[in-house]
């Protein structure tokens, strides 16, 4: 009993050490791109970002303040969140209320409309692309902020809807017949039992939604304002029109990073509650 407590000890220390090592590893990038912002074009141009570890003197705040100068980017991190904050509250909302929908009303055609909704998860975006831009066209979207955020919303919704509907079918029955005899009507009844209890898979979702909207780069160049496009379509142009701008890409591609970070970290208890409570169930 002894030696297998030992070996027991012994292999979870390594797994940890594993898991550290593996950690450090997949935050390494970041690391190299948060100092890499911080160097002067000279510094970078001179070595590696990793030399400056061991002479934090060369570390200077200027890249940033000409990126706060530079009002392309600046503009483009508030066109990001122009399109990804109604994409993800409409994708929330109609995917709630439809999830809920699929899993407690009784409607003619659930079932073969589940299924096409089932069937839109395999839709590529590219195959929307064309179709789509002369939808908008003739009606006014293209290159418009709307017109981006519907687009996501369209095809972020097919996943939402198959997210919350088997997260919500998995709710007792019985809790929900329970809250009708009291004399909960459907929408008290998912603003009051639903929701509460949907809010792991819901916090899943959003973070989902988000971050997938805050770093496309493909949708942005088909069907955002030019002249007021968001942050990954700018940096893509400062990239084109000067190559080797690093002091203006590192900042912007770190800024462009932290949110989604901190958005992920602010969630991060209700995420891992609903990925946990969906691989229970």
């Amino acid at each position: 009993m002894a030696a297998r407590g030992l070996v027991a000890r012994l292999s979870g220390g390594a797994l940890r050490l594993f898991l550290v090592a593996a950690a450090l590893f997949w935050l390494l990038p970041t690391l190299g791109l948060l100092v890499s912002s911080f160097l002067s074009p000279t510094d970078l141009s001179k070595g590696g970002w990793w030399e400056a570890l061991t002479a934090p003197s060369r570390l200077t705040v200027d890249n940033y303040e000409r990126l706060l100068a530079n009002d392309t980017i600046t503009g483009s991190l508030l066109n990001t969140v122009a399109i990804a904050v109604p994409a993800t509250l409409l994708v929330v909302v109609l995917g709630s209320f439809a999830g809920y929908a699929f899993a407690w009303l009784e409607f003619p055609g659930r079932d073969w409309l589940f299924l096409v909704v089932v069937g839109l998860l395999v839709v590529p975006v590219q195959v929307a692309l064309i179709p789509v831009s002369e939808l908008f066209g003739s009606i006014g979207l293209f290159e418009t902020t709307a017109g981006v955020v519907l687009f996501h919303t369209a095809f972020g919704l097919p996943f939402a809807v198959f997210l919350l509907r088997n997260f919500f079918a998995e709710i007792p029955r019985e809790l929900l017949e329970a809250a009708r005899l009291d004399g909960a009507g459907e929408l008290r009844l998912f603003a009051r039992v639903v929701l509460p209890l949907g809010g792991p898979a819901i916090a899943s979702l959003g973070i989902f939604q988000f971050l997938w909207v805050w770093n496309d780069m493909l949708v942005a160049l088909v069907f955002a304002d030019s002249a007021h496009p968001p942050v990954t379509v700018a940096l893509q142009q400062q990239v084109r029109q000067f190559g080797n701008n690093i002091d203006v890409l590192a900042p912007g591609a770190f800024l462009s990073m932290v949110v989604p970070l901190v958005v992920f970290f602010a969630f991060q208890r209700q995420f891992v509650t609903g990925v946990m409570a969906g691989a229970v169930k």
